[in-house]
């Protein structure tokens, strides 16, 4: 059996941030922009198994405290949400949860009844492409804590059918509670918490007055204002490949919006010539096997693009474009023929965003 390499999302901000222990600052050439000289400033953390990058375009020249305010707001709105949302820690709030095996409802945060609330609303805009208490079939697959990846029996699956779907997990939003229809219900938020976390951070740095920055969780994206010299934040969108260096292959503007992509080939394993992603369709409770390669959406916020990329890539090329573009959603597809070539399709509402392929100059 072999395993694919692990890698990032599918999202590359393009800011030359590997490797950073310190934070760096930056001065605009006064000939790069019209606007008045502003100064750049990254920094960089560990949070939800990967990593988090910051960059900031500030007014002022060595302002300690504030940099060190938004270092420290970036980092406690990550953590917390790695520690409500994360199911690699056992005592993470959804840990709680996936043990619970009560009849009686489960109290919850408010943070994780928001994200289960727009779990449930994007997997009822997706024909249930996009269901959070798939978490046994990933886990049964081995994409989950355990990582014991191999082939699953229609048995095993079927097994589970029960703990798996809308209906499973109850939400009162009212109570901030959950109950379980079945013991066996296992929520994983792996395809929405980062993006929240992103949105958390951004929501940090708006609480400092900062109104220009780029937050980035993992590959997901969220950018307000422009550049230290005044230009729109540059987003690379990976080539989908696993073998290294990681290159973009197309390249979008992002000014007060949030990207994120889901892709078959970063968390893999492949058994007697057959390709098994971590996506899984929770309807089957299979890996997709549809010919899209990776999905990237923008949106206003970056728990739903995160949210969305993962339920048009289980929807396929056809059905996944008819969604995407009923939805007025920006979306960007890759598509891999059979000769192994990578064809690219979007809607109208991505090509609106101005992007270009990544070799352009």
């Amino acid at each position: 059996m072999n395993r694919c390499t692990l890698l990032n999302r599918g999202t590359l901000p393009s800011i030359g941030l590997a490797g950073l222990a310190h934070t760096l600052r930056w001065t605009a050439s006064p000939a790069a922009s019209t606007l008045p000289a502003r100064h750049g400033y990254a920094f960089e953390g560990d949070t939800m198994g990967t990593t988090y990058h910051v960059r900031l375009a500030l007014a002022s020249l060595d302002d300690t405290a504030l940099l060190d305010a938004a270092r420290a707001a970036v980092d406690a709105a990550v953590q917390a949400v790695d520690q409500r949302m994360s199911t690699y820690r056992a005592d993470s709030e959804l840990s709680q949860l996936n043990r619970y095996a009560g009849e009686r409802p489960f109290a919850l945060s408010a943070d994780t009844i928001s994200v289960l609330q727009i779990a449930r609303s994007v997997s009822l805009a997706t024909d249930g492409a996009f269901d959070v208490t798939a978490g046994s079939f990933v886990n049964l697959w081995g994409f989950g804590p355990e990582k014991a990846q191999r082939v699953v029996t229609p048995r095993e699956l079927a097994m589970l059918k029960s703990a798996v779907g809308t209906g499973a997990l109850e939400i009162d939003p009212r109570t901030r509670t959950a109950t379980k229809a079945d013991p066996r219900v296992y929520t994983d938020l792996s395809a929405i918490a980062k993006g929240f976390g992103v949105d958390q951070a951004a929501i940090a740095l708006d609480a400092l007055g900062i109104a220009d920055y780029m937050v980035e969780v993992g590959g997901e994206v969220r950018a307000k204002g422009r550049r230290h010299d005044g230009r729109a934040w540059q987003i690379g969108i990976e080539e989908p490949q696993r073998r290294l260096p990681r290159r973009a292959r197309f390249v979008v503007p992002l000014r007060d919006m949030a990207m994120a992509t889901s892709g078959d080939y970063r968390i893999c394993f492949e058994h007697d010539g057959q390709h098994y992603s971590h996506e899984i369709d929770p309807r089957t409770g299979r890996p997709i096997a549809n010919g899209l390669t990776s999905v990237t959406v923008a949106a206003s916020q970056c728990a739903i693009a995160d949210a969305y990329a993962t339920a048009l890539i289980v929807l396929g090329p056809e059905r996944g474009v008819e969604v995407a573009e009923q939805l007025g959603l920006a979306a960007y597809f890759v598509l891999r023929d059979a000769e192994g070539r990578h064809l690219d399709r979007m809607t109208t509402a991505f090509a609106a965003l101005g992007g270009r392929p990544a070799t352009s100059t």
